[in-house]
């Protein structure tokens, strides 16, 4: 008989610290674009509109993961969340499930740090940064951007909750207009509308677009997107399913255009060349962004009371 651990979100959290995620998946897009991880790109089983589920692979590090994830929009309405499910861990190497956790927990950690990431490698050095959007994802990459010592302005297209993370984590709750004017700025919303018209973003200003994970979904104009350099976590995933997806079937992206995160930070692509320069980044989170979280979280477990699943 084998065991796993069960990591509810409270001890997620409390394994992984935001400065821990960060390292965790900065090592991790570097191993992908090495070679030394791998995935396939996520599956989605849609039920529109109400929302989709997601099944994430991955391997790496000695270990293989399956996030099996929702994403819900309306959730919130109804006093439920809009992001549920579990990670699976296994040992790459006997094939033994050695933890399950929660997915809530680990999509906001790693979300949080991707975003973040590609604001320190892309972005203007040390600019103020805004997060729209302070839901769970959003009130996560507030608090790593606070860690990290940045000034931070925040909007959601609720007040109350809005101010509500700012006031937690020391952040200041700004109009959506101020917040789109920041140097830096992580849009960490549904995807539902979009955010940048064509012809709003700003000479030096760059945006990690963090919300249009899937299909129809948009924070940015099509036509911004001609007028910025382009960046992505995965092509594969995001020429499908992300924010680049619209770009391409207008026929004004193409693989050339973009750059993956992990080969700026390998040194094998260039990253901003330019003071005036806007960049964007392209999120559609990655299953080895996951396992990054998970192989962290599982390190800590010796510091923790777990519960044990028998298997």
């Amino acid at each position: 008989m084998s065991q796993a651990l069960v990591f509810s979100g409270e001890a997620v959290c409390a394994a992984v610290d935001p400065l821990a995620a960060y390292a965790a998946v900065r090592a991790a897009f570097e191993a992908y674009a090495a070679g030394e991880w791998t995935m396939q790109p996520k599956v989605y089983l849609t039920n529109y509109p109400a929302g989709d589920f997601r099944a994430m692979p991955a391997l790496g590090g000695g270990h293989a993961l399956l996030k099996w994830v929702t994403s819900f929009p309306g959730n919130p309405s109804k006093g439920l969340p809009t992001v549920s499910g579990v990670v699976l861990l296994s040992d790459a190497a006997t094939g033994e499930l050695v933890a399950v956790l929660d997915a809530a927990a680990v999509t906001a950690l790693r979300t949080a740090a991707a975003g973040v990431l590609a604001v320190d490698v892309l972005g203007p050095f040390g600019a103020p940064c805004a997060v729209v959007g302070c839901g769970v994802n959003g009130a996560e990459t507030v608090r790593l951007l606070r860690a990290l010592g940045r000034e931070v302005a925040v909007h959601d297209a609720n007040p109350a909750r809005a101010e509500a993370v700012a006031a937690a984590h020391g952040a200041v709750a700004v109009s959506l207009t101020e917040a789109l004017a920041q140097p830096a700025v992580v849009t960490v919303t549904p995807g539902a509308s979009v955010l940048f018209a064509d012809g709003s973003l700003r000479p030096g200003q760059h945006v990690s677009l963090m919300g249009a994970d899937g299909p129809g979904k948009a924070e940015i104009a099509v036509g911004e997107l001609g007028r910025a350099r382009l960046y992505c976590d995965d092509w594969e995933q995001a020429s499908h399913g992300g924010e680049l997806h619209a770009g391409v079937a207008a026929g004004i992206v193409g693989r050339e255009n973009v750059t993956e995160l992990g080969a700026v930070l390998l040194g094998r692509a260039a990253g901003r060349t330019a003071p005036e320069e806007i960049t964007l980044f392209d999120s559609t989170g990655l299953a080895i962004q996951d396992l990054a979280i998970a192989r962290a979280a599982r390190e800590r477990a010796p510091e923790l009371d777990l519960p044990v699943l028998e298997l």
